[in-house]
């Protein structure tokens, strides 16, 4: 690519290989609870930690401001447009992984994540299959039990109850 994106696109494969290798990416990761206070967790079909529950997601483009990728991240990932407003922001987390996106082997993916909490009513049949194969609501204490929860998720819960709310914690690699 020879200029500069738009905000919100995506960049072509080599130049999002070269990004993945040499930089950080910003992401935002969308903590969704239930009124009854379950959380959504999709499985992930694509690498970093492809079969794993998360929590969804999603980068941060060049040029695209925090309110606009917060729109636009919760549309692609829930079906449902929502506010940055409307979320409260739990913590900045490091998602290290060993695995990228393009199953490459020599270099991993380091995410830089602003983990946001809300409420919404969706419903897991309208929720978008691209990036999640299949979902799940789960309450805290489940998905800190469960084996098939990926560990970044699982620290979203974890610091809530252990540690102050606005300090970083890098958590391991995956």
């Amino acid at each position: 690519m020879n200029h500069e994106p738009e905000a919100g696109a995506r960049l072509e494969p080599g130049d999002f290989a070269t990004v993945i290798r040499l930089t950080p990416l910003v992401a935002i990761d969308l903590i969704v609870r239930s009124a009854e206070g379950k959380v959504l967790l999709g499985r992930r079909i694509h690498e970093p930690a492809k079969g794993w529950f998360f929590v969804p997601g999603g980068r941060i483009t060049k040029n695209e401001t925090l309110a606009a990728a917060f729109s636009r991240i919760s549309l692609a990932e829930l079906g449902a447009e929502k506010q940055l407003g409307e979320a409260r922001l739990l913590g900045v987390y490091d998602h290290i992984y060993r695995a990228n996106h393009f199953e490459r082997d020599g270099f991993g993916t380091h995410y830089v994540v602003l983990a946001y909490e809300l409420t919404s009513p969706l419903q897991a049949a309208a929720l978008p299959k691209d990036q999640h194969g299949e979902y799940a609501w789960q309450t805290e204490a489940e998905l800190l039990r469960c084996p098939e929860v990926h560990e970044n998720t699982k620290a979203y819960f974890r610091r809530q109850l252990n540690r102050p709310a606005n300090r970083a914690t890098p958590t391991p690699p995956a």
